[in-house]
């Protein structure tokens, strides 16, 4: 028997075509989305306390999230029963109500997105990719079963790579970068010439001619 081989997806490549069964009925990825931004994440397992605190508080930013144009979607290879029985759970006791859905992956599905790690047991990873509003994957991380995930660092990866679609590059720990604050670095020139004149305007301030910064806009 031939083996399957997987490919999970990369950076820039287009998110890959998933129908999936979830707890808001059947939903078919990125189709669903299109137009729109969206993070999907994996979780290892309902009814956990890492996986249960990390689901409050994405639903604690449902609404920043929406108002970024981004739609949450959760993951995991348990069941859909046991889903709905875990949400069910943390509004009746936590007075949580999750309101995106959670898919109900197979095993095919975890592998094509790399959320399966035998070095990690059988449960998935604490993958997330997010998305862009044309499919194509712009970033992904992955975390340990024990680490819970920063719901506020995907917060501002979504907003830093809105801003720098239009504006240009984010620094470190943007908006509050130690040297420039919140500002946007300006690409480096491409020839002599242009090294030259990039000193000489007063649309930048500059370290150097190689690292320009302009105001957020």
């Amino acid at each position: 028997m031939e083996e399957q081989l997987f490919h999970m997806p990369l950076l820039g490549d287009t998110f890959p075509e998933l129908k999936v069964q979830t707890t808001h009925g059947q939903m078919n990825i990125p189709g669903d989305f299109k137009g729109k931004w969206f993070v999907l994440f994996s979780h290892p397992a309902d009814f956990t306390p890492v996986c249960t605190t990390e689901f409050v508080a994405f639903q604690k930013r449902y609404e920043e999230f929406k108002n970024l144009n981004c739609g949450l979607i959760g993951m995991s290879v348990d069941q859909v029963f046991s889903h709905i029985k875990w949400v069910e759970w943390i509004k009746e006791k936590l007075g949580v109500e999750i309101e995106y859905p959670i898919i109900a992956a197979n095993d095919a599905i975890a592998l094509t997105l790399g959320m399966l790690h035998p070095g990690k047991g059988t449960n998935t990873v604490r993958a997330v990719f997010i998305v862009d509003p044309a499919g194509k994957v712009r970033l992904i991380m992955y975390y340990p079963q024990e680490i819970g995930r920063n719901m506020d660092e995907i917060v501002r990866a979504v907003k830093a790579l809105q801003i720098s679609e239009k504006q240009g590059a984010v620094p470190a720990g943007w908006p509050h970068n130690e040297l420039i604050k919140d500002r946007i670095i300006v690409p480096p020139p491409k020839d002599v010439k242009s090294a030259k004149e990039r000193l000489e305007d007063k649309n930048f301030e500059c370290f150097d001619w190689w690292f320009c910064h302009k105001p957020l806009k």
